[in-house]
């Protein structure tokens, strides 16, 4: 029987460490959840002899341990391609194929990138005996903290295929729902570009010939043509690369501010702000951590380490802080309902769905219901904003275009008269 040493969460989410004598890790953690604790990792403890006998393993791979501040870490992989991988690899596993050749395989077929690096460096990992979220959590911008926590959730709880599936799904809703936002928005703003470009370019090139023309005619122009004239004088005299700059300056503004903890929180309130738009970016919050957390509790994590996951991955800044009141209050004893309703960020029918699931001991299915539902929400909002916003455009041009030509055509009477009366 051999040594093993743990480390664990409590019942209230505090950290344990100990040891414990079992014939394998898997008897192992089945004693750690017998003491009360969830084992997030168990490892044998090597005595003199595995000391000795690590020595000469170490050396015939070539000095792993000198070569192992060279393993470098992967940069971020495309989301498309990593749900792929983990679909793919959730399939080889459930099929009995062992983890390190399921790995190997998903690496030969991968075309050459980032991910193909992170699976070979993976699949590295584990053939030196390390776990597959040890190996993951190595590469943290490739495999985020969801992803390698919820992975050591399967392997814990012997259930990597089922708990792959899950993670997968996950990641294609959510990719779904960016995917419908982002091309709902590509519309509006390529007309608005183009419209601003436009009507750049006529101040510009159009609007100085009638100002040649009024000049030689000598009279005296209308307030609203001056204004115009004006206009049109100071844009094509260089301040119309502030017209461009501006959107791009407020852009990298809101982008430094939100470097900070508090600058990430004052641009995340002005977002939920902003009518229509604060109201879609609210409800995709909420979906988003509705379904982290959901997903999380499903595949095992202990809700409060679960909950620091999704404050991290919240996407929002206000929602983040919440989550972190939430997991204040159920340390202190609370449920997780009440302080979630005191941060009033969401409806009280998603408070009272929470509620409802807590008492009836299925949280996790209550909360992938309210992120589906918020879903749908948004995507019945992107749609109805998509739409009004075509003709509030299409308003807005005709108004613009139509107040040019109107400025420029105003003088024509009184032009007309003084050439009359020169005849």
């Amino acid at each position: 029987m051999a040594t093993f040493t743990y480390e664990a969460l409590n019942s209230v989410g505090q950290p344990v460490k100990g040891e414990v004598d079992a014939t394998s890790s898997e008897d192992a953690i089945s004693k750690v959840r017998a003491m009360g604790n969830f084992p997030t990792k168990i490892k044998e403890k090597a005595g003199r002899a595995g000391a000795a006998r690590a020595a000469p393993a170490a050396g015939a791979r070539g000095g792993a341990q000198a070569r192992a501040p060279q393993r470098r870490t992967v940069g971020a992989v495309s989301k498309k391609l990593l749900t792929q991988f983990t679909r793919q690899l959730s399939t080889l596993v459930d099929a009995g194929l062992p983890l390190l050749r399921s790995l190997r395989i998903l690496e030969a077929q991968q075309k050459p990138g980032m991910l193909r690096v992170a699976i070979r460096l993976v699949a590295d990992d584990v053939e030196g005996g390390a776990t597959l979220s040890e190996a993951m959590a190595k590469h943290p911008k490739a495999f985020d903290r969801l992803y390698s926590n919820m992975v050591r959730a399967g392997e814990l709880g012997g259930v990597l295929d089922l708990i792959l599936q899950r993670l997968a799904d996950f990641m294609e809703k959510s990719q779904a729902l960016k995917r419908k936002v982002i091309s709902a928005m590509i519309y509006p703003i390529a007309v608005i570009t183009f419209a601003v470009l436009i009507l750049v370019l006529l101040m510009i090139f159009v609007v100085p010939k009638f100002k040649d023309i009024y000049a030689g005619m000598g009279a005296k122009l209308p307030g609203l043509t001056q204004g115009l004239l004006d206009t049109s004088e100071a844009i094509a005299g260089g301040w119309w690369i502030a017209v461009v700059a501006l959107p791009i300056g407020i852009w990298m503004g809101f982008r430094l501010l939100s470097q900070s903890d508090g600058g990430r929180y004052f641009v995340d309130s002005i977002k939920l702000k902003i009518p229509i738009f604060g109201n879609i970016v609210s409800k995709t919050s909420v979906a988003r951590f509705s379904r982290t957390l959901g997903t999380l509790l499903s595949a095992g994590v202990p809700i409060l380490e679960a909950l620091t996951i999704t404050r991290e991955t919240s996407g929002n800044e206000v929602f983040g802080r919440a989550m972190g009141k939430v997991y204040e209050g159920i340390r202190e004893g609370e449920s997780f309902a009440d302080p979630l309703r005191q941060a009033k960020i969401v409806e009280p029918m998603v408070v009272n769905m929470i509620d409802v699931g807590e008492e009836t001991g299925e949280l996790d299915k209550m909360l992938t219901k309210v992120a589906d539902n918020y879903d749908e929400e948004v995507e019945t909002l992107v749609a109805g904003m998509t739409s009004l916003l075509e003709p509030a455009m299409v308003i807005t041009l005709g108004v613009i275009v139509g107040t040019i030509v109107l400025a420029l055509f105003l003088p024509m009477p009184r032009m007309l008269d003084i050439i009359q009366g020169s005849k």
